[in-house]
C-alpha cells in the first residue's frame, strides 16, 4: 500500500521544503500537503462554530437549573446520544467507501449548520425552546466526528512506516487550523461585518474545501483492506474480513461499539480516551473555579458594589483571562507540533510520545495539589493542553496506523466521540458530588486527577507493548523506552 508515486527518482522542491518538519521522501510531498491543508480547513471550520455554543446555551433556560448545571448535564447527555449516533455511523461504514462516507457525512453537517443558522435566536424565531441545548450537543458531535473521520482516512491512506513520518507534519495543519479559525472568528465578529451566528455560514466554505481535498487525496489510492480505490465504490463485499480484525472475526458485519468492547486492545484505547477527557475536563473545571475565586476577591478589593458593575467586571475579566490562556496554549502547541513532535517520534518511538502526556499531567496536578493558586494552575494547564493538542494528538493518530481500515473507520470515531464524551460526563458527576456532597477543595480535585492518571499510565504502558507487537518493533527498541 502506498499513497505516493514510488517511481519519483529525486525529491521535488516541495518534498525538500517539507523536510524542515519531518522526513519526506520523493513523491510524498503533494499528498502530504493536501492532507495538511485538509485538516487545517476542518479545524478552522470547527473553531468558527465552537465559540457560538456557549452564548446560545446561555439563553436556553431550564427551570430549577443553573447555567453551570445545564452545561454539565448537556455534556453528559451528549455521551448518551452518541451511543445511537455511532451505531448508525458504523452501519454506514460497512456500506460506503471511505471517500463517499466522508463526503456525505460532511455534507450532512453542512446542512445542519444552515438549519441552525435559520433557527438562531432573533432571526426567524425569537427564541426556540431548547435550541441552544440542541446546538451544544450537535457542536460536540460535529467537532469530534468530522475530525475523527479525517484521521481514520489518514490512517487508511498511509501505512505504518509512512504514517510515523508524515502524520507529525499533517498534525501541524490541525494545530494551525485551530489557531487560524480562532483568530479569524474574533477578527470577523470584532469588525462588526458579520454577526456571531453568521460564522455558521462562514464555516461552509472550509468544509467545502475539505470535501474537495479529501476526494483529491483519495483518488487512485489502494486501501489496505482491499476496498476499491474508486472513490465512488460502495461495495462492502470487496473487503477481506479475516484480514482486518486484530482479535475478532468479520468486523465489517459487526456494530462499532461491540467491535470496541470485544477487543482488549481497542477497549483499552477507549478507556484511556475516557480517562484523558475526564482528567482534562476536571482540570478545566479547576482552572475555572480558581479564576472565579480570583475575580471575586478582586471585586471585594476594588469595592465594586453595583450588581451590573459586578457582572460586567467578572464577565470581562473571565474573557480577558481565557483569551490570554488560549493564545498561549495554541502558540506552545504549534511550536511543539512543528519542532518537537516528529523528532520525538523518530528518535524515541511511539512509546515516548504516547506516554508523555500522562507524565506531564501527573507532574502538573501534583504541583497544583501543593500550590493551588492561579498562576500555578494556569501554567500547568498550558503545559497539559499544549502537549495534548500537539504531541499527544499525533500519538493518538499514530496509534491507529497498524489497525486495518475497516476496523479503524468504525472503531476510531466511536472511541473519539462516545468514550471521549463519557469522560466529560464523568467529570460533570465529579463536580456535582465534589461540590454539592463533599465540598472538596481545589487541591482535593487535583488529588482525584492524580489517582486517575495512575490508572491512565498503567493502561498506556500495556497499549505501547501491544502496539509494538502489531507493528513488529524489535525487542531492542522496547528496551530503549
Amino acid at each position: 500500500m502506498t499513497a505516493v508515486d514510488d517511481e519519483a527518482p529525486t525529491p521535488s522542491a516541495l518534498d525538500r521544503t517539507l523536510r524542515i518538519f519531518t522526513d519526506v521522501r520523493p513523491g510524498e510531498g503533494r499528498v502530504a500537503i493536501m492532507m495538511f491543508a485538509n485538516v487545517l480547513v476542518i479545524l478552522c471550520a470547527y473553531y468558527f462554530v465552537k465559540p457560538l455554543r456557549e452564548g446560545w446555551l446561555a439563553v436556553s433556560d431550564i427551570e430549577g437549573l443553573s447555567k453551570m448545571e445545564i452545561k454539565a448535564y448537556s455534556s453528559f447527555g451528549q455521551s448518551l446520544l452518541l451511543v445511537f449516533v455511532v451505531g448508525a455511523y458504523g452501519r454506514l461504514v460497512a456500506r460506503l467507501a471511505p471517500v463517499v462516507l466522508i463526503t456525505r457525512a460532511t455534507l450532512f453537517c453542512m446542512s445542519n449548520l444552515v438549519i441552525f443558522w435559520l433557527i438562531q435566536p432573533g432571526f426567524l424565531i425569537e427564541n426556540l425552546p431548547y435550541s441552544g441545548i440542541a446546538f451544544y450537543l450537535w457542536v460536540g458531535m460535529f467537532g469530534v466526528f468530522v475530525v475523527a473521520q479525517f484521521w481514520a482516512f489518514a490512517a487508511d491512506l498511509y501505512d505504518d512506516e509512512q504514517g510515523k513520518r508524515l502524520l507529525p507534519l499533517i498534525a501541524i495543519g490541525a494545530t494551525s487550523g485551530a489557531v487560524l479559525g480562532s483568530w479569524l472568528a474574533e477578527a470577523v465578529v470584532g469588525s462588526a461585518r458579520l454577526g456571531s451566528a453568521d460564522l455558521m455560514l462562514a464555516a461552509l466554505a472550509p468544509l467545502t474545501a475539505s470535501i474537495v481535498l479529501t476526494r483529491a487525496c483519495g483518488a487512485g489510492r489502494t486501501q489496505r483492506t482491499g476496498l476499491s480505490s474508486d472513490p465512488e465504490s460502495s461495495d462492502p463485499e470487496s473487503s477481506d474480513p479475516e484480514s482486518s480484525d486484530p482479535e475478532s472475526p468479520e468486523p465489517a458485519r459487526r456494530g462499532a461499539i461491540s467491535l470496541v468492547l470485544d477487543s482488549r486492545f481497542l477497549l483499552s484505547v477507549a478507556v484511556i480516551t475516557m480517562i484523558l477527557n475526564w482528567v482534562n475536563t476536571n482540570g478545566e473545571n479547576i482552572l475555572f473555579r480558581v479564576v472565579q475565586e480570583m475575580l471575586e476577591d478582586a471585586v471585594r478589593s476594588a469595592e465594586i458594589e453595583g450588581p451590573t458593575d459586578i457582572v460586567a467586571y467578572v464577565r470581562d475579566g473571565t474573557t480577558a483571562f481565557y483569551g490570554n490562556f488560549f493564545f498561549w496554549v495554541n502558540v506552545v502547541a504549534l511550536l511543539l507540533q512543528s519542532i518537537v513532535a516528529s523528532r520525538m517520534l523518530k528518535f524515541g518511538g511511539f512509546g515516548s510520545v504516547f506516554l508523555l502526556l500522562p507524565v506531564i499531567a501527573l507532574g502538573s496536578y501534583s504541583v497544583i495539589a501543593l500550590l493551588p493558586i492561579l498562576w500555578v494552575v494556569k501554567l500547568m494547564k498550558i503545559a497539559e493542553n499544549a502537549t495534548d493538542y500537539s504531541i499527544n494528538n499525533m500519538a493518538r493518530h499514530v496509534l491507529w496506523l497498524p489497525i486495518p481500515s475497516d476496523v479503524t473507520y468504525k472503531a476510531k470515531p466511536t472511541v473519539d466521540t462516545l468514550f471521549a464524551r463519557l469522560g466529560d460526563g464523568l467529570a460533570a458527576l465529579t463536580v456535582m458530588f465534589g461540590v454539592q456532597a463533599l465540598t472538596l477543595s481545589v487541591a482535593s480535585f487535583a488529588a482525584i486527577n492524580i489517582v486517575l492518571i495512575g490508572v491512565w499510565l498503567l493502561l498506556a504502558v500495556w497499549i505501547v507493548r501491544e502496539h509494538r507487537k502489531l507493528t513488529g518493533e524489535s525487542q531492542e527498541s522496547v528496551a530503549e523506552i
